[in-house]
């Protein structure tokens, strides 16, 4: 079984050569060389690694760094700005680096972003254009996930972290999933796949976490185990779960049979972003 975790953030440690733009509940640094060590010791494959948005914004410098260090293990996905209106050639520019396999959208409600935003459109055909998914965070704002989805039918997005909103430090609200039946409902779309990424953190329980299968289950039956894309969000996630942690309960509960942990655990990834690792 090949196993790909579709969402980590790697990133050096704030300095001025590359300062970061804010600072999170994260450890001071998570390396490419440390996200891949930790990969290494649980027994992920390969990962999709998404360019940190809270530290460095629309700038992927160091995601590209990592990718041509660990091309075989790591992809890369780049935040794009809908506020400048060279943004196709952004991501036309994007396409054409080694390991680019996606790009992302903010639509969180901080961003107070509508989802008929014009930027947002020019992000999407852009991507239809070049063949890439879109990555779409927008937890506690499924809604505008939704408008934006439904008007562009031929973009393929990505909707990260289940469209759940997420703690960043424990414990997890009294609530966690009840959005929940927003989540099923936009299963419906064609057009979309959801990452189950960060899901250990909804959990109310200690580790094994066993109180996610329940609401799990249920995204499985809307969605599908092939447009599952299983993740770990480390290290966003650092501060309630250690890497392992996010890893093991999905590698061995027995609420999946062989073949849909399989495919939740990396064939949906696979096909999703059209990238497969190769350890050399």
């Amino acid at each position: 079984m090949m196993i790909v975790d579709s969402q980590v953030h790697a990133y050096e440690a704030n300095s001025p050569k590359r300062p970061w733009h804010s600072v999170p509940n994260w450890p001071d640094h998570v390396t490419g060389d440390e996200m891949v060590a930790a990969m290494d010791k649980v027994g992920v494959d390969g990962a999709i690694f998404i360019s940190a948005f809270s530290l460095y914004r629309y700038d992927a410098s160091y995601a590209v760094e990592v990718q041509r260090a660990h091309p075989g293990r790591l992809a890369i996905v780049k935040p794009v700005d809908p506020d400048d209106p060279d943004v196709a050639d952004v991501v036309a520019d994007w396409k054409k680096t080694p390991g680019a396999v996606g790009i992302r959208i903010m639509l969180t409600k901080e961003a107070r972003r509508p989802p008929d935003d014009p930027g947002l459109d020019r992000i999407a055909r852009a991507a239809v254009r070049h063949d890439f998914p879109v990555n779409l965070h927008c937890w506690d704002n499924l809604d505008a996930g939704r408008v934006l989805i439904d008007r562009h039918p031929d973009t393929r997005f990505i909707i990260d972290h289940l469209g759940i909103l997420q703690p960043r430090v424990p414990p997890a609200p009294p609530e966690p999933w009840a959005v929940l039946p927003k989540v099923l409902e936009l299963a419906k779309r064609p057009n979309a796949v959801i990452k189950v990424s960060g899901a250990c953190t909804l959990s109310r329980e200690p580790f094994p976490f066993p109180d996610i299968w329940d609401p799990l289950a249920r995204v499985f039956d809307a969605w599908g185990f092939e447009r599952c894309l299983w993740g770990t969000d480390w290290t966003r996630a650092f501060a309630v779960v250690n890497y392992a942690q996010a890893v093991e309960p999905f590698l061995r509960s027995s609420r999946l049979s062989d073949s849909e942990r399989a495919m939740l655990m990396g064939g949906a990834c696979i096909k999703a972003y059209d990238w497969s690792p190769k350890k050399g």
